[in-house]
């Protein structure tokens, strides 16, 4: 069932419209917000079939996207487009992440983790009088 706008009952618009990368990027909740997403895409943190775009750049069903959000990376496969932010377990349907995209995320994962595990952490937190030795020793005095 269709409504006015082409849209499915779903929030899932159908196949034949245009939406913008920013505009999916936020639908497909990889950013909080739209100006995120375009700030990501004109940073060149996201490439369309390999290939660096701008933000107006329209996506297609099929597109292979290449994503860098901080230090984690997604490749994707465009299934679906949407212009509007939905439930999550609608954003989800949009794009399908590859094997080795997912296996890298895991590595990268681990590897975080046992960074932080081999990091020496203090027993307790500095008192008054160790704060005061700690921001001279920083300004230097």
């Amino acid at each position: 069932m269709q409504n006015v706008a082409g849209e499915r009952a779903t929030g899932v618009e159908v196949a034949g419209d245009k939406v913008r990368i920013d505009k999916w990027l936020w639908a497909a909740r990889f950013f909080k917000t739209r100006s995120l997403a375009a700030r990501a895409v004109t940073g060149g943190h996201v490439h369309i079939n390999g290939a660096r775009v701008k933000a107006a750049r329209p996506v297609q069903p099929g597109d292979r996207v290449h994503i860098r959000r901080g230090e984690e990376e997604f490749t994707v496969t465009v299934q679906a487009l949407s212009g509007k932010r939905g439930p999550a377990k609608v954003a989800v349907t949009l794009y399908e992440e590859t094997e080795e995209s997912i296996a890298a995320r895991e590595i990268a994962r681990e590897e975080r983790r046992l960074i932080r595990a081999r990091a020496p952490r203090p027993d307790r937190r500095p008192d008054k009088r160790e704060r005061r030795r700690i921001r001279k020793f920083l300004r230097k005095d």
